[in-house]
């Protein structure tokens, strides 16, 4: 009873981390000043007199296919596997995060969405009432685009019945080595689920039979118009509801569910061959597996929050083409990372002899093997799984190499990490933020089971039986082939401009010879890890073709993971703590990824695997800037040129002044503009130029840190409501001021401190011996003292709770390394290497890589 009494006493203390955090307007969409609101409008020329939508474009990038490449491509562009389900329910109601799916994808915003959330619009959709579209109002189509396949899946809107297209699927032949059973049994292709597009590539809507219209309408005044969302749950400024939106009312049930493909992220603008108008592409100007550099998956998952709100800060802090992998299963880590250009996969070093703990295909189990041993599918004669270790040949994917049970387990976990199966197999093993008990369910994180979750999800089975024809299209797929420069600039010109042409043009901006000196800085300098050949570099031809597959031999990074301390960056990323031994991917690592040694020199909890980075590809280097693992060294990328007046423009500034104490947001007329998306053959040269300058004189890099913009009002406590009046029993509110740094949002270990903040008041010399596992003897008796007094502090003054901890912070720095997952704050440093060349070998180098 103790315990439980100062355990909800202390829970309030987990708001004293906020000293260090975040906020914004009353709602994530608010209206647009009139010249925006001009630049929505649909002109009448949108589609050409007579044109047709349909999926003709699509298939015709199919031309050269195998088979199964071509299966594979399907699936990666359209399948979600299930996840609308996630994505309109389950993500609201457990992560407590509302998504705006129409202020996303409003029909009547098509020629916008590219520059407001950096999305690619399928060309073979139409803005409803636009000349050749077949939807002529938007009241047709509930005010989304019009998509081929919408004129069966708008029947069905309210309605039972409709016939998903993947029941349709045109399944490619099975693996020749696969047992009989495999290879009769596959998975009903339904449960791919593709429903049809929404406009955007890899966003896929399905009909909801849900639906009312008329309870729609009473809301939204028409079937066309999603407007009645904007308002407030109330319209009583006492009331908490007011600071809600109706899109929150779970009672209206939209007309779509929305799910999401692995395309959402990875379909992006082919660098070689970019379209006239970003907004108006293409298919030839599209490709699946380039990665989107724009994109602003955090955002978009944020949509429907006020930006003032707790949860808008954690979520929005990732830049343009970067995604927090770990935002839903969450590892309380600042996690972002670039989207990975999936080219030439299959020069991707490899890694022989690792020990793999996974499934494998069987025809048959032992009679006495256990179910989490070995498993047979009911009604599918020879189609059995058996799980065990053996030694294999695997990639390290991720950032830190964490996915490493080879190519196919990583393909499949992507689809978890997008929402496939989350209630049958995967959300009850995260860790609920509010969940403050340590003896409670969802307290920390559990290993997710793929035996389990192959047994009890379908979606799970459709995709895993057909991996193969994903990593086939990975493998052979033209989209997936690097783009060089030489090539786009042809592409750009219309005329012949090969190879000789470009070294050239490089050495005419860059100095005489810089192509040829610059690939001798390069071995001298950058080729240890950032080549897949073998020493001597100097051997090596770094654009020598593959006989076998055509492709550059040399993948350019040899994908060895590196300690962080070597490269220096910021290491936040590489504490990821998801692929742990007891956290949710524990079964998607190798034995050798959990045995890694210790990376010494790091303050934060640092084992398990954790500590490294990956030595990453610099093939088509030249379309692939801003640099590092989070888009941070080079110039900042905005949709709308950084005019905050326009409440579609998500750039958030994140220069800082190291001089001053707290590293305060640099004054606005100190500030470098950010540079507009443009995915140009020359904007994407000119900005890989600036970013390679940026990264090889970081003492002239700016630093950046991502700071909250607004104040942050919490308000803690119970409160209830008499039907007339809502009033707080208890509690306070907290302001957390604007200008704090973002990023420590997530990496505060509320929970471990709230733990500790009871022990030190029950239990000191427990807590004592606690930190004394962590620190030095001196240091955890004084930080168990202050624990001490943090506690009363909070008990004797709880509006004092935020500068309680920052005082306390101030005295007892280990106080932070402790309750901190990671204290790094300068989120474009490190990676020094080649600072000290002379300015015409940095010219050389930057002349070199564009070759490449």
């Amino acid at each position: 009873m103790k315990t439980s009494f100062w355990l909800g006493a202390f829970s309030i203390a987990a708001i004293a981390a906020l000293a260090w955090f975040t906020q914004q307007p009353e709602t994530a969409r608010a209206t647009l000043p009139a010249a925006a609101e001009a630049a929505l409008v649909v002109p009448a020329t949108t589609g050409p007199s007579g044109f047709l939508y349909t999926d003709a474009g699509f298939h015709e990038a199919e031309a050269g296919l195998s088979p199964s490449a071509r299966a594979g491509r399907d699936i990666w562009f359209k399948a979600t596997a299930g996840n609308a389900r996630f994505h309109t329910y389950t993500f609201q109601q457990r992560i407590t995060a509302l998504i705006d799916w129409y202020g996303v994808l409003r029909g009547d915003a098509r020629d916008t969405r590219f520059k407001t959330w950096g999305l690619i619009n399928d060309p073979g959709c139409c803005t409803p009432g636009s000349t050749g579209c077949p939807a002529k109002s938007a009241e047709e189509t509930y005010g989304f685009d019009w998509c081929p396949g919408d004129e069966t899946l708008l029947k069905f809107v309210g309605k039972p019945g409709y016939r998903d297209p993947a029941c349709d699927f045109r399944d490619a032949g099975v693996i020749a080595g696969d047992p009989e059973g495999h290879q009769k049994g596959r998975e009903d292709s339904c449960n791919l689920a593709f429903g049809t597009s929404t406009g955007a590539l890899g966003f896929r809507k399905f009909p909801n039979p849900r639906f009312d219209a008329a309870v729609w309408k009473q809301v939204n005044g028409r079937l066309g118009s999603w407007e009645g969302y904007n308002r407030k749950l109330s319209s009583d400024p006492a009331r908490s509801d007011f600071k809600v939106r109706k899109l929150a009312d779970a009672s209206i049930e939209p007309p779509f569910l929305i799910g999401t493909a692995c395309a959402s992220c990875h379909v992006a603008f082919n660098p070689a061959r970019p379209p006239a108008d970003p907004e108006h592409p293409k298919w030839e100007n599209l490709s699946g597996l380039v990665g989107n550099q724009y994109i602003r998956v955090s955002e978009i998952l944020i949509s429907g929050m006020p930006h003032d709100d707790l949860l808008w800060q954690i979520f929005a802090h990732a830049r343009p083409g970067t995604s927090d992998t770990s935002a839903i299963p969450n590892d309380q880590v600042n996690n972002a990372g670039t989207i990975n250009a999936l080219i030439n996969i299959a020069q991707r070093p490899t890694f022989a002899g690792e020990r793999v703990n996974r499934w494998r295909k069987v025809a048959a189990c032992p009679a006495d093997a256990k179910e989490n041993a070995c498993w047979c599918e009911p009604g599918k004669a020879g189609k059995c799984w058996e799980k065990s270790v053996k030694t294999e040949t695997v990639h390290h994917i991720l950032k830190g190499g964490g996915d490493s049970i080879g190519a196919l387990g990583a393909i499949q976990r992507v689809y978890f990490n997008i929402g496939s199966c989350a209630e049958q197999c995967w959300v009850n093993h995260l860790t609920d933020l509010r969940q403050l008990d340590p003896q409670a369910r969802n307290f920390g994180q559990t290993p997710f089971d793929i035996g389990q979750c192959r047994r009890d999800c379908p979606n799970f089975r459709a995709v895993e039986d057909r991996l193969h024809n994903i990593l086939d299209f990975f493998l052979t797929a033209p989209e997936g082939l690097a783009a060089d420069l030489a090539k786009a600039r042809a592409n750009q010109r219309g005329t012949a401009y090969v190879q000789a042409d470009l070294v050239r043009d490089l050495e005419r901006d860059f100095g005489p010879n810089a192509v040829s000196r610059g690939q001798q800085v390069f071995v001298e300098n950058c080729a240890r890890c950032h080549s897949s050949g073998k020493p001597p570099f100097e051997a090596v031809d770094f654009r020598a073709i593959d006989s076998k597959t055509g492709l550059r031999a040399d993948w350019l990074g040899n994908d060895v993971p590196i300690p962080v301390t070597e490269v220096g960056t910021y290491r936040c990323r590489s504490l990821h703590a998801n692929h742990m031994r007891g956290h949710v991917w524990e079964q998607f690592a190798d034995e050798d990824y959990h045995a890694r040694k210790a990376v010494s020199g790091i303050l934060e909890p640092h084992d398990g695997g954790r500590g490294y980075y990956r030595n990453i590809s610099l093939l088509n280097l030249w379309a692939h800037a801003p640099f590092l693992h989070n888009n941070s060294v080079g110039p900042e990328l905005c949709g709308w040129g950084g005019d905050k007046a326009n409440p579609y423009e998500l750039y958030r500034s994140s220069y800082v002044d190291t001089r001053q104490p707290g590293n305060p947001p640099l004054p606005k007329d100190k500030q470098p503009a950010c540079r507009a998306y443009d995915p140009s053959v020359d904007g994407r040269f000119k900005l890989y130029v600036a970013s390679m300058n940026d990264l090889l004189n970081p003492s002239q890099r700016i630093p950046k840190a991502t700071k909250v913009d607004q104040d942050i009002v919490l308000d803690i406590g119970p409160r209830i409501f008499d039907g007339k009046e809502e009033k707080r029993l208890a509690g306070f509110t907290v302001r957390v001021p604007a200008g704090a740094t973002a990023g420590n949002v997530g990496n505060f270990l509320h929970k471990d401190f709230i733990v500790d903040l009871v022990r030190a008041k029950l239990k000191p010399k427990e807590l004592e011996a606690r930190l004394a596992t962590v620190l030095p003897a001196a240091e955890a008796r004084e930080l168990a003292d202050e624990m001490q007094a943090i506690g009363k502090a909070i008990v004797s003054d709880p509006d004092r709770l935020v500068e309680v901890v920052k005082e306390a912070r101030a005295r007892t720095p280990a106080l932070w390394q402790v309750y901190s997952s990671c204290s790094a704050e300068i989120e474009n440093d490190g990676h020094r290497f080649g600072e000290d060349l002379s300015h015409t070998d940095k010219n050389a180098l930057i002349a070199f890589l564009a070759t490449l």
